[in-house]
């Protein structure tokens, strides 16, 4: 039957995927593209869904399908019946004429003279399923059996094909070149039996792979789980934490102003009750009275006013979350969310580094600004808005742009260039206010001097022991030697410069402009 519509075969035919179809089926699958008239179509195989693509002359050129017309073996061909008296079961084949015999007429087949010479075999003695079947006819010719194979066209022909169509081509009976073609269908098998072989192996190889990603998939959603569920507990901890911090952060505020509050009221009752008693004294006492508790009166009041108390509250409500800090680790976890309670104030900033109100033409230069809270404590945490500004005083249109960078711990390093000298005014705001000692003073110098000596320990190794050479230290050396010398007179006690006699290697050069004749420009040192 049809694989696709499950009826009786109808001129099966083979697709080249291997796959038969019967003709009705075979009519039903349309093109997959338009295609002229001698042009080969393709049509979707319905059973395993590949591009085929059919022969030139159409439908009608595809293989015939004769296995899945055949018996399908001698039992069948047996309950076939006899082809000559149609009466007896068939009990064997003659192989000359192809016709299906009973007993009996194997037995007259063999007596009689035309058909004695016929090789007959009994049906249930064939091992070769292919000489158990019928013979084929020619679809040119239908009373000549295909019993020739042309070799130049490479299909099966009869004996009149071979003086028509295939006249000339080389041929032989198809008995002869069975074994050759038959070898090579065997060696294509072979080869194709050694892929699929290869190709059971990868599949398993795969299903195997597919097993262990799920199962390493299952192992890796147990670490999630675990490292979630402990997340999840750091978490907790740390909300309770921040809960804790917060309501002790509430408690001490509101004790302070408890504190504040029962003071402050002390000290009103205190005043109202000298209040009331001073302003009943002085209406309702006499002259006497009043001379008399006058001390006493005016020691008290004057002890009142002399009470120095607080006229804002001395806390605020100033409490702040901030989800992004980091809050270290809880439970192995490293977790974020503070509380702030620290706010800063401009007014207790301080502004921190050794040339502070001085700086080199064209050098880069700092200093840093150090942010405390309310109290006069590190703030310890970054991200507030520092505006720095450099302006040149004689020339407005002359500004240094200064780099502020927030080191994430209350200080803030400014770094700048100048590339003019003369006098500056800098600028260090927080919030728009003044921090300690903003404004300043900036003197920018002219550009660092480099130095033209040489760097030594002394003039007599340096010059290698020459008399002549001088030294900017102004030490010399007995002996008529003009330059310093270890432990001698004028000789600093360690390395210097020969051109200036600075004792700090990295220093600007302080002697004279070239063609002074001072005494500390002309002491040179002969560099060896």
């Amino acid at each position: 039957r049809c694989p696709l519509c499950a009826r009786p075969w109808v001129s099966p035919r083979l697709l080249p995927c291997l796959h038969s179809l019967c003709a009705p089926c075979l009519r039903r699958l349309g093109p997959l593209g338009e295609a002229g008239p001698a042009a080969a179509r393709s049509v979707l195989c319905p059973l395993c869904d590949a591009e085929v693509e059919l022969p030139l002359g159409g439908l009608g050129q595809l293989t015939p399908d004769y296995l899945a017309l055949g018996p399908g073996g001698a039992k069948a061909a047996a309950a076939a019946g006899c082809d000559l008296c149609a009466d007896g079961a068939a009990a064997g084949r003659c192989r000359t004429c192809g016709a299906d015999l009973c007993l009996f007429c194997c037995q007259a087949h063999r007596r009689q003279k035309k058909t004695a010479s016929h090789a007959v075999t009994e049906l249930e003695n064939t091992k070769d399923c292919s000489q158990a079947r019928k013979p084929l006819f020619c679809p040119s010719h239908p009373t000549e059996e295909l019993r020739l194979f042309c070799e130049q066209c490479d299909q099966p022909v009869c004996r009149d094909c071979v003086v028509d169509r295939h006249r000339q081509h080389p041929y032989d009976f198809t008995s002869n070149v069975i074994h050759r073609h038959g070898d090579a269908l065997r060696q294509l098998l072979n080869c194709t039996q050694q892929h699929v072989g290869a190709l059971e192996g990868v599949l398993g190889r795969i299903d195997d792979m597919g097993s262990a990603v799920r199962s390493r998939a299952e192992a890796v959603a147990a670490e999630i789980c675990l490292f979630t569920s402990g997340y999840m507990k750091a978490i907790e901890e740390h909300r309770d934490l921040l809960l804790k911090q917060l309501e002790d952060l509430k408690v001490q505020k509101e004790n302070l102003l408890r504190l504040q509050k029962a003071q402050l009221q002390q000290l009103l009752l205190d005043m109202r009750t000298g209040v009331e008693f001073t302003e009943r004294l002085l209406t309702s006492g006499s002259d006497l009275e009043i001379l008399i508790t006058k001390g006493v009166v005016a020691s008290r009041l004057a002890k009142l006013n002399s009470v120095a108390y607080n006229t804002h509250p001395s806390v605020d409500d100033r409490i702040q979350f901030s989800p992004q800090e980091r809050a270290g680790q809880c439970c192995g976890y490293e977790v974020f969310g503070a509380i702030l309670n620290k706010v800063i104030d401009p007014t207790r900033c301080t502004l921190h580094g050794e040339d502070l109100h001085s700086a080199c033409q064209n050098q880069l230069t700092g200093f840093t600004l150090l942010c405390n809270d309310t109290m006069g404590e590190r703030m310890g945490r970054g991200g507030e808005a520092v505006q720095v500004t450099i302006t040149h005083k004689d020339k407005r249109d002359c500004a240094v742009k200064p780099t502020v960078c927030d080191n994430g711990d209350g200080t803030y390093h400014i770094s700048y260039s100048p590339e003019e000298p003369g006098l500056y005014a800098v600028c260090v705001c927080v919030k728009g206010q003044h921090v300690q000692g903003s404004p300043f003073a900036l003197m920018v110098k002219n550009k660092f001097r480099e130095h033209q000596g040489v760097f030594h320990c002394c003039t007599f190794c340096s010059s290698g022991g020459q008399k002549a050479a001088r030294c900017a230290c102004g030490g010399t050396m007995p002996g008529g030697y003009q330059g310093c010398g270890h432990g001698h007179k004028g000789h600093p006690g360690c390395p210097h410069w020969s051109c200036c006699g600075q004792v700090k290697e990295s220093s600007e050069c302080l002697g004279g402009p070239p063609g002074d004749t001072s005494q500390r420009s002309l002491l040179r040192t002969v560099a060896v």
